[in-house]
């Protein structure tokens, strides 16, 4: 029992380290590691970047600063340690040369490149291997990687915000703001974790966003982004816009940052349309990315076949933040994986007011969309459900 809970408390270390990584790993998981002696810290590291050193060797590179051998000592890892060569190397090369006695893992890597043998080869040479401790955790932290690396498609996260009875603006359209400054910046945290964030054309006619990320303290002016990785701006997620005709003002703020920002307008293909292929070489001298996809029975982009091609494309995740027809099809698409709905103690009734989701709805409520209990967080007045797709 004191073993399991020793396993716990430093799994629960090598959790916060994880978190570091945040925004910066995509599409690579986050993970962090702990090297313990005697209940002593030796070294630790996360993952702090794709493309650079693993946490593994970060956590024996922060060892070996410090003055220590860790020969000998118990590695904490969230993730089972890789085992290929990819661009950085094994990190189950690293752990034996450096004669770790004892590894204890979060949970198993999904990735079909691990997926067991890297703890198989741990074992061989002689290393104690133990775990999965604490894999529910640990999974939910790499929920994004675990389901990009299993199925090819993207993780797709559905977000809203909506007064207590159920509007995501007023009659008039006025939608500023629902939620509270704390609310909107877990929004921008949520932005900075996916690689892309969707919305409709409606919604940038509505509103002309710019679609990246940003911090604002509780007056709402810009300020240092504070979260769970490290103070400083996060990166941009990659913006889509699902715009059937391609009716996207060449002034807007979106198409003004295209070169900056990438940028990809998703549009209902149709080869015979001079008009439309005008419009998008404009669009595309502007800096844009331009999707083609099959239309809809609607003749609207069709939505499901956007999110496809954004997983062939290498985009792990994808946030909808989109308008109340576009939140239907994604619904109805089955590709929802995670809905988060903030809620404001706010009401402004009204009958034209929109609603979270519309399109023409499912008409018998024996077939609606079924989700999971919600988990519940609060941000002041503010209550932010997330609901998880039920299986």
């Amino acid at each position: 029992m004191e073993k399991q809970r020793e396993d716990e408390r430093w799994m629960a270390r090598a959790l916060e380290l994880a978190k570091k990584g945040l925004g910066h790993v995509s599409p690579n998981p986050m993970v962090g590691s702990v090297i313990v002696r005697d209940g002593k810290v030796l070294g630790e590291g996360f993952h702090e970047k794709c493309g650079e050193l693993h946490a593994e060797r970060n956590a024996l590179a922060d060892c070996r600063r410090r003055g220590h051998d860790p020969a000998g000592a118990v590695m904490y890892v969230t993730l089972e340690p890789c085992c290929h060569y990819g661009k950085t190397p094994p990190c189950t090369e690293a752990i034996i040369e450096n004669r770790l006695g004892r590894v204890v893992i979060g949970s198993p890597d999904p990735n079909p490149l691990v997926a067991g043998k890297g703890t198989e080869i741990l074992r061989e040479a002689g290393v104690e291997v133990d775990g999965p401790v604490l894999e529910k955790e640990c999974r939910a932290l790499n929920r994004i990687f675990f389901h990009y690396i299993t199925t090819g498609k993207p993780y797709v996260i559905m977000k809203y915000a909506m007064t207590a009875d159920g509007k995501i603006a007023t009659a008039t359209g006025d939608s500023r703001w629902i939620t509270n400054q704390a609310s909107r910046n877990h929004t921008h945290l949520t932005r900075k974790q996916a690689a892309a964030i969707l919305v409709g054309i409606g919604t940038v006619l509505a509103d002309d966003p710019t679609l990246n990320c940003r911090y604002e303290d509780e007056n709402g002016q810009p300020d240092l982004w504070e979260a769970p990785s490290q103070a400083g701006h996060s990166p941009d997620p990659v913006r889509v816009i699902s715009d059937s005709r391609l009716r996207i003002p060449m002034d807007s703020r979106i198409i003004g940052s295209a070169d900056r920002q990438r940028t990809i307008i998703a549009y209902a293909e149709d080869p015979d349309n001079a008009d439309l292929q005008k419009r998008a070489a404009m669009l595309q001298s502007a800096g844009a990315e331009l999707l083609p996809v099959p239309a809809d029975a609607e003749g609207h982009a069709d939505l499901a076949a956007i999110l496809n091609r954004l997983g062939e494309m290498g985009l792990d995740s994808v946030l909808i933040e989109g308008g109340s027809r576009i939140h239907f099809s994604a619904a109805a698409s089955g590709m929802v994986s995670e809905v988060q709905v903030y809620i404001a103690p706010k009401i402004v009734g009204g009958q034209e007011a929109k609603t979270p989701v519309g399109g023409e709805g499912i008409p018998v409520m024996a077939d609606c969309i079924r989700l999971g209990a919600p988990e519940i967080r609060q941000f002041g007045e503010d209550v932010l459900l997330t609901y998880r797709r039920k299986e």
